[in-house]
């Protein structure tokens, strides 16, 4: 077998420095470490991934010549907005019945408040693709819309109900599409499909690319981007980092998966109100036309599949297959994958996955990587921000945050600055998750949770099932994922 790279972040972010040129390596990128602004900020954000540069790119465009500072403590990009799969999907990131629950208990129209924050996720995909095409950023951006294929009966049930759900929650008619299994393959030929769904409204990115031209952009604007900047504490008025304190007017937290790193007295910040997932991902080497004349994928849709241990996957601009899925879940107390090595056996599923797509075609794996996603215990992300200490926090996007980053800054730059919109109304603001169970509970859980889908996933498979497992029903209620 070919030997991979493996770890390096991840495909993106090399591929971002190889095309830097020779003298793009990671000490020589950090060319961001200037010296700590003496002078107070009026906006220090803690965190250079896609919420924190979309803050400060938004705060530059909202007030010119505003003095804006971004910490970072190793790279823009280096955790989730470097390694995702590039989908820039209007999925909310959380449980639909879990923020329509929170609403009601508030007083609200809980089918109203979801509908508001789909049309509000709607929107984020279109305003994201505006300010690239304005900004003149090329992230390889393709809107070929999101299929998922279903590979069993009791899948494609399962895409009839979200069908169904997903009008109710205020899709509009004419952006999801069921699909039999001819039309699917028609779209991409992946010979065990039985039909599948087609939302036309999701985009392709590279992410690496999409967080470097916005970090470019927001410098460009006046912003100063720290990088190899780690934060210790942050507190009213004052982030304490290894290299000194910076003092800002306002302060806000975006880490996601790494928020346990810094101390805060934050709410929601604690070591167990968020833990970070883990996501694999692998890339094939670069297919010849020959291949992607059997295989379709013309319209380069971001694809995906109905099973419980789901993947995701993109046909790349220069025309590979990244693939990703969960793998290893969840390390013991919490532990961040650092460079993002992979185990062979996490490499070797995803290997398997594509070949049960496209049975006839050889794949050779160049790169595999893994990051971590931000989870809350209800699996629903979370805005907040106190007036008295000036300090806001998103968090918690569970692997739907290409897009929801952008929306969650808004709704961050919203409250900072006191305004009362429609974002400052969205049901994730001030949305309480609860707490993960202490170790080694929590480890077990997640571990559990994941070996109840992958068993759901084979019995539904070896048996061609009808209906969804009764295991993956009790994992999905274990987890809160179940709507």
């Amino acid at each position: 077998m070919t030997a991979y790279r493996n770890g390096e972040i991840s495909h993106w972010m090399a591929a971002s420095r190889t095309a830097d040129g020779p003298t793009a390596d990671l000490p020589q990128r950090r060319r961001r470490a200037a010296g700590l602004p003496e002078e107070e900020q009026d906006l220090v954000i803690v965190g250079g991934g896609l919420t924190g540069l979309w803050a400060a790119y938004l705060a530059a465009v909202d007030s010119p010549g505003a003095k804006i500072t971004v910490l970072e403590a190793e790279e823009v990009g280096y955790g989730a907005s470097g390694r995702n799969g590039g989908w820039l999907s209007p999925l909310i990131p959380g449980n639909r019945a879990v923020y329509a629950k929170a609403a009601r208990r508030r007083g609200e129209d809980g089918a109203a408040a979801i509908a508001a924050f789909q049309r509000e996720m709607n929107g984020a995909v279109d305003d994201t693709l505006r300010i690239l095409d304005e900004e003149g950023i090329q992230a390889d951006q393709h809107r070929g819309g999101h299929l998922r294929v279903a590979t069993t009966p009791a899948a494609m049930k399962r895409l009839e109900l979200t069908h169904a759900a997903d009008l109710a929650a205020g899709y509009r008619a004419e952006d999801i599409e069921l699909l039999d299994a001819e039309a699917v393959r028609k779209r991409i030929a992946i010979r065990p499909a039985l039909g599948g769904m087609l939302t036309r409204t999701t985009a392709r990115v590279d992410p690496a690319k999409l967080v470097h031209g916005l970090a470019a952009v927001a410098e460009a604007k006046g912003v100063r981007i720290l990088e190899g900047t780690r934060a210790t504490r942050i507190a009213p008025g004052a982030v304490t980092t290894e290299r000194g304190t910076v003092r800002a007017r306002t302060i806000l937290t975006c880490l996601e998966a790494y928020s346990g790193t810094v101390e805060s007295d934050a709410r929601g910040l604690g070591s167990r109100d968020l833990i970070p997932v883990n996501s694999s991902m692998v890339v094939t080497h670069q297919l010849p036309a020959s291949v992607w004349e059997r295989i379709g994928w013309q319209n380069r849709e971001c694809l995906g599949d109905a099973a419980h241990t789901f993947v995701y996957a993109q046909r790349t601009a220069d025309d590979r297959i990244a693939i990703g899925g969960r793998g290893t879940p969840y390390a013991f107390n919490s532990g961040t994958p650092g460079q993002g090595g992979v185990d062979a056996r996490t490499v070797r599923t995803l290997r398997e996955r594509l070949h049960l797509f496209f049975p006839d075609v050889r794949f050779t794996v160049e790169h595999a990587w893994r990051g971590a996603i931000g989870v809350t215990r209800d699996w629903c992300a979370g805005i907040t921000f106190d007036p008295a200490t000036g300090i806001g926090v998103a968090r918690g996007f569970a692997g739907h945050g290409v897009t929801a980053t952008q929306l969650a800054a808004r709704t961050l730059l919203d409250r900072a600055a006191g305004r009362d919109t429609a974002l400052t109304r969205l049901p994730w603001n001030d949305h309480d998750s609860g707490r993960w169970e202490p170790e080694p509970l929590r480890w077990i859980g997640v571990h559990a949770m994941y070996r109840l889908f992958g068993f759901a996933d084979r019995w539904e498979e070896s048996r061609h099932s009808q209906d969804t497992s009764l295991i993956a029903r009790f994992g999905s209620r274990l987890a809160g994922l179940s709507e």
